[in-house]
């Protein structure tokens, strides 16, 4: 591989993971690590599978190295699903645009590229979706579980948390403390359960730093 097809080959997979990083993962989740994480590993790997392929060296050693990385685990707090995905796209891009600059395949690697940005943006924006949320809780007022009483427990429910609660699944109950562990189900506003997300990895995170 030629240095000016090497290196204008990082320059179209940099330029789609920074679209996906920058305009699509971060207004929805500002985390340092996570932007991080996905910027290098999307251009190591790049390097890595581009001298793999211009070494000649066979097709399984690349996707050998390429599991390798997809399940390393730093010492922190667990992934969440979505961040997850993102990690396996960043990984995967460079993996699919070394090869496709190996061919000189331009057009499929621009469609390629382009139709991955449009998915993730679509997703991002939900659009399409209604997302359901749910929090345990432990209530006080035993009285109003029964049935006849669910319009009350409703309206209770929703003055004291502030939730626009529309169902609620009754578990545990207490008789002894006249308590019942209730999980409430309410409908959020676009793009604040990502927020949610974000700002508790940032609150683990932070925790984990005094703990050291």
């Amino acid at each position: 591989m030629s240095f000016v097809s090497l290196f204008s080959g990082f320059a179209v997979n940099l330029l789609v993971a920074l679209i996906i990083v920058r305009s699509i993962y971060y207004p929805a989740n500002p985390n340092k690590n996570y932007v991080f994480t996905f910027l290098a590993f999307n251009t190591i790997i790049y390097f890595v599978m581009s001298f793999l392929t211009s070494a000649e060296l066979s097709l399984g050693v690349g996707f050998g190295l390429f599991a390798i990385f997809s399940v390393l685990r730093y010492r922190t707090n667990t992934m969440s699903t979505r961040e997850m995905t993102y990690l396996f796209t960043i990984i995967a891009l460079p993996v699919m645009n070394s090869m496709l600059m190996r061919g000189d395949e331009w057009i499929i690697l621009a469609a390629v590229n382009a139709v991955v940005i449009a998915v993730l943006f679509v997703l991002e924006r939900e659009w399409g979706f209604h997302y359901e949320s749910s929090q345990s809780i432990r209530y006080d007022r035993i009285e109003l579980i029964t049935p006849e009483n669910r319009a009350l427990l409703l309206d209770d429910l929703r003055t004291r948390t502030g939730l626009p609660v529309k169902r609620v699944a009754i578990g545990r109950l207490n008789f002894l403390n006249d308590t019942a562990e209730l999980k409430l189900f309410y409908d959020e506003p676009d793009g604040q359960r990502w927020h949610q997300n974000g700002d508790l990895a940032a609150a683990e995170e932070l925790a984990d730093d005094d703990d050291d």
